[in-house]
């Protein structure tokens, strides 16, 4: 008896998976800020930069930039969508299919910004839609959105808040936000990591369409149970 009451009270005060994702983020926020206070050069250590990466340097960027931020307003969007959807993932996936996962869209996102803005980033309108490969790219969106592409396959009639305010299904929501976040970095200038967004977002939705095929009764009820 002794014994269950312990087991019990160390799974109430448990946390989540993702809750721990969200505090290694902002430790990462912290270290990045207090590293570009001291030298704004040190942040080729936290952050990706396409160039350096096709030089064979700095390679581990290519993971810590999906934990690093460096604005706030950046870091505060990222890790209040990260805490609702990453949340309602989890507990689909469970956490260690959920961290695997988690990690190899933030992984490819990397990759997408990488070879596109390598590709296709060398011109003026080419910068604008898919980044240059000179500039530094940092943020757990990439990762993130890999999150809402498997939502989207899984449950895309989810009814989701658009800014926290306008109600759409899923699937909708995300091809807004796509377009959306593309429209304002081609003809705003805005910097934001398009290419990464695309990546995470396609990682989603190939694993989704897996896990709709290998589990089509689980997956279908899940769908009814929260469309």
């Amino acid at each position: 008896m002794a014994y269950y009451k312990i087991y019990r009270r160390r799974n109430y005060f448990k946390l989540s998976l993702t809750l721990k994702i969200v505090f290694v983020n902002l430790l990462f926020w912290l270290a990045t800020v207090i590293a570009v206070s001291i030298n704004s050069d040190l942040i080729k250590y936290f952050a990706l930069q396409p160039l350096s990466i096709i030089q064979g340097k700095y390679l581990w960027t290519i993971f810590s930039s999906m934990f690093s931020h460096v604005f706030f307003w950046h870091i505060f969007a990222n890790m209040v969508t990260l805490f609702f959807i990453g949340n309602f993932v989890e507990r689909l996936l469970g956490r260690k299919r959920y961290l695997s996962f988690y990690l190899i869209s933030g992984i490819i996102a990397s990759l997408f910004f990488i070879s596109l803005s390598v590709f296709f980033g060398n011109t003026f309108w080419g910068e604008r839609i898919f980044g240059s490969p000179e500039i530094f790219a940092l943020g757990a969106s990439g990762a993130i959105f890999g999150l809402a592409g498997l939502i989207t396959i899984l449950i895309p009639k989810m009814k989701v808040l658009v800014f926290f305010i306008i109600p759409m299904p899923m699937w909708i929501a995300m091809i807004f936000f796509l377009g959306f976040f593309w429209i304002l970095s081609t003809f705003a200038g805005l910097p934001i990591g398009n290419s990464a967004h695309l990546g995470g977002f396609i990682t989603g939705i190939v694993y989704g369409l897996y896990l709709k095929n290998k589990y089509k009764n689980k997956m279908r009820y899940i769908s009814r149970l929260f469309s």
